[in-house]
């Protein structure tokens, strides 16, 4: 017997296959083994002993490994001798929710992660094995002090608290970041990926990575196999690019994520709060296409998901109909309600964002501002074990106890406690019970992710025939709840009925509970109606199977693309092209440019031959001296095609005697420095801009760094120097503003890289590279190599008009044509260069043999 990893057996038995479908898979891969997780050894051929194996019904499964910090599993030692372990399912695992929301029938699922008891180096062999064999669990061991490193280190005292918007302000505090804890996490983010390698599938299988302690391994994974079908999903809140970019590797963790093929969120504030962090910090901007955000990086569109978790409907409903439940029910009843009480419930971890203590202080204020209650009402606090440590979480347990007790002897009688607090780890079904018999549930959080407290709470309210029984309830009457929930929770978005406050407010809490405790019991029925259809239907299979989908259609097209890697380290990325799009060889050009004889060369000027960063826009000495070089060659006609105006350029070129200009995108030109200006179009008068100067002033001025370019046909706002963000809103909105004044009028209104340009109807640079090709047709002159180098949306149309011409009589037929794009992007252009750092150079190249090329 021999133990292999799934990854070499699939490639010996896969072959050539389509990509799978979530909804039918037409591909079906075989599994080499005799039992789950028990590889069997290889004949000479694969095939035969893969189908050997008849009994294995999973052969017929998709698959997706779910890979997360800690496994769906319980484990426990064996009693006898203490030897061995028992290990089961833990039902109340999240991960284990999703599986079962997917379908057994219709996908595979294996997991990777860590479990939550140590094991000993000398027993992982064979827990590892029975983990595979009986529930296709990859378990990641790491040493203790690895893990403590790693996990109540980096992640609980330097990511957590910053996801949080907790700043590290002074030592006390906490979370000053610590290169060696950084350097724990990075190790153990690549000891999952090694787990990982050992059971993927590269080609097929999809991977989903969850939460914040996993954001460096998609780096890991892609660095491994560039098309890997790769999600993430991030639980916790994502914070606003001002707490973000205080982290010191704030750039190598969106990267990383970056890596991704699909990136998920709870609600649109955490996504916005990515992609501004994306936006201010790499540079990159996002676009929205039939309802679908995604980032455009090196080539591959990242797509943003924004989709909140949900609960598992079948276990919930399940425990609800356990005998214990109902006898815990019974007992409460008798507790609270037949004592005349009206119970307010929270359950909230023992942790520094949870606002028990705020929670507990709007309670006091409730019993004081409104002396009715006393002795009716009794808030039952539930405080879960908290999942770090440290003297946060010890400090946090003092001011509960003393508040609790302070509130208590202040308001306390007899028989009447107005606070009960219960610091015990609950079985579920005693918790689901509290939700049950609570008339309101409070979750008051200062910070959280996706709390499902509040979606538990309905379903339970909800309840059964038998739970209606033991309330009293008539079937036919419809159900209520109540809920009052923080701002600053996950799932406060999708709970329209609830009463939402800020937990800081403490006053405003009180007055919300007050107004839970006296709603009309029509409103409760209502508000408790919608919540229930929503929970019900956005339920944690609903979640991953919408997720798993836009994965699939995220990654359909991985196999049409040229990939490969570049950079070091967190710094690695996957450029990924057209198969026909590639970059252009200095080589291959100048053995074209040699070979022929009469050349037409047209080159952007902003952000090809001058840096778009640059302060100084006027063109550098050695530019001028390449330009002179490939003008004085007789075989050339250059051109320089640019927005700027013609007093610009004309200044700027005044030495390049030979060179052509086209100024305002095209409206004016000359093809020689003695020539006469010609325009493209037919001379318009540009009484329009007394309609669109005002609206771009109004602009300009309330939007800090932009200015207004008023050229001779045009009009332009620029907002480079503008925060990028706000810049790019307000182009949105100004470009929206020109279109409705300038309905009427014959101009076009585009925006661009930074800029929002109004120029006269039918101007673009397409019109210079028809008229340099028609004219060097003229003159018997058709040209047999083309060069077109541009790095923005307007020099598309230069690119298509070339490209379009080679079939046609103005350009030779064995023409040479090069269209050249900056930076790898989609575009016309069959080819790039990275920068206009490599634009000169290749120019350079290009004047050099102009230069040796002896002119007769």
């Amino acid at each position: 017997m021999v133990s292999r990893s799934y990854s070499n057996l699939l490639e010996l038995a896969a072959g050539e296959t389509p990509s799978p479908s979530f909804s039918r898979m037409s591909r079906r891969i075989p599994r080499i083994m005799t039992v789950a997780g028990i590889i069997s050894d290889l004949d000479d051929d694969p095939s035969e002993t893969a189908c050997s194996d008849g009994s294995s019904s999973s052969v017929q499964r998709d698959r997706i490994i779910i890979v997360a910090n800690q496994l769906p599993i319980r484990a426990q030692r064996k009693t006898d001798n203490n030897k061995g372990w028992v290990f089961s399912w833990d039902d109340n695992s999240l991960y284990l929710q999703l599986k079962d929301g997917l379908g057994d029938d219709e996908i595979d699922v294996i997991y990777v992660g860590c479990l939550k008891e140590e094991i000993h180096p000398n027993e992982q062999d064979e827990v590892s094995q029975i983990l595979l064999e009986n529930f296709k669990c990859v378990p990641t061991f790491l040493p203790n002090d690895l893990f403590s490193r790693y996990y109540h280190g980096f992640c609980k005292q330097q990511l957590w608290p910053l996801f949080h918007y907790m700043l590290p302000l002074s030592p006390d505090l906490g979370g000053r970041f610590n290169r060696s804890l950084w350097q724990a996490y990075v190790s153990v983010n690549k000891i999952f990926a090694d787990r990982i390698m050992e059971v993927i599938n590269p080609e097929d299988d999809f991977v989903w990575v969850h939460d914040y302690h996993l954001m460096v391994l998609p780096t890991f994974l892609r660095k491994r196999f560039n098309r890997v079908k790769l999600g993430f999903f991030l639980h916790s809140p994502f914070p606003s690019s001002e707490i973000y970019k205080t982290l010191p590797i704030r750039e190598d963790l969106l990267r990383a994520l970056l890596n991704s093929d699909l990136i998920g969120f709870h609600t649109f504030d955490y996504a916005r709060h990515f992609l501004s962090c994306c936006s201010r910090m790499l540079g990159l901007s996002y676009e929205s296409k039939r309802g679908y955000i995604g980032l455009e990086y090196y080539g591959r569109t990242v797509s943003i998901k924004i989709l909140p978790v949900g609960i598992h409907m079948g276990q919930l409903q399940s425990v609800l109909r356990r005998p214990e439940t109902e006898a815990k029910v019974s007992e409460l009843i008798k507790q609270f309600c037949d004592q005349g009480r009206t119970m307010l419930l929270g359950v909230d971890d023992m942790d520094i964002f949870k606002g028990i203590s705020l929670k507990l202080l709007a309670m006091e204020q409730l019993l004081v501002q409104h002396p009715e209650w006393q002795g009716k009402v009794v808030l039952v606090q539930i405080a879960n074990p908290a999942r770090g440590r440290g003297r946060d979480v010890r400090e946090v347990q003092a001011e509960t106890y003393s508040t609790v007790k302070r509130i208590n002897e202040a308001f306390g009688k007899p028989g009447y406690e107005p606070v009960v607090l219960i610091d015990e780890p609950l079985k579920f079904y005693e918790r689901i019970a509290y939700y049950v018999v609570a008339e309101c549930c409070l979750v008051t959080a200062v910070r959280d992710g996706m709390n499902l407290i509040p979606y538990e709470y309905i379903i339970s309210r909800q309840g059964n025939e038998i739970l209606d029984r033991v309330l009293g309830l008539e079937p036919s009457i419809p159900k209520k709840s109540m809920l009052v929930v923080s701002e600053f929770i996950g799932c406060s978005p999708s709970l329209s009925g609830a009463i939402r406050v800020n937990p800081w407010n403490i006053d405003a809490v009180a007055d919300a509970m007050d107004s839970a405790l006296e709603m009309a019991e029509s409103e409760k029925q209502l508000r408790h109606e919608k919540h229930y259809r929503y929970v019900s239907t956005h339920h944690v299979g609903y979640w991953a199977r919408s997720f798993l989908q836009d994965l699939e259609r995220t990654c359909k097209d991985h196999m049409q693309r040229r990939c490969w890697g570049i950079g070091f380290g967190l710094r690695f990325r996957v450029i990924a092209l057209d198969l026909n799009f590639r970059k252009l060889s200095m080589e291959h050009i100048v053995s074209a440019y040699k070979r022929t004889k009469t050349r037409a060369i047209l080159l952007d000027y902003d952000g090809t031959l001058m840096p778009q960063a640059s302060i100084d826009k006027s063109p550098s000495s050695k530019t001028i001296e390449i330009l002179n070089s490939l003008c004085g060659d007789k075989n050339n006609m250059v051109f320089i095609v640019s927005a700027r105006t013609r007093d610009t350029l004309a200044e700027w070129f005044s030495s390049c005697e030979n060179l052509g200009i086209a100024a305002e995108h095209g409206y004016f030109l000359r093809l020689t420095q003695g020539a006469e200006w010609e325009t493209c179009v037919p001379v318009v008068e540009c009484s329009w801009k007394q309609i669109a100067e005002p609206v771009m002033k109004l602009y300009t001025e309330t939007t800090d760094g932009s200015v207004i370019e008023d050229k001779e046909t045009a009009l332009a706002w620029c907002y480079e120097d503008a925060d990028p963000d706000f810049g790019s809103c307000q182009a949105k909105e100004l470009l929206d503003h020109l279109e409705s004044v300038l309905t009427n009028e014959p101009v076009t209104v585009k925006s661009g890289q930074n800029i929002v340009e109004v120029k006269p109807q039918g101007v673009h640079k397409g019109l210079v590279a028809k008229h340099l090709l028609s004219t060097m047709q003229e003159r018997g002159m058709s040209p047999d190599f083309v060069l077109c180098i541009g790095d923005d949306r307007s020099d598309e149309d230069m690119f298509e008009v070339i490209t379009s011409s080679i079939a046609g009589p103005s350009i030779a037929p064995s023409a040479e044509v090069f269209a050249c794009t900056v930076g790898r992007k989609p575009s016309k252009a069959k080819y790039y260069l990275d920068d206009t750092v490599e634009i000169v150079r290749l120019m350079q190249g290009l004047a050099s043999v102009s230069e040796q090329t002896p002119h007769v």
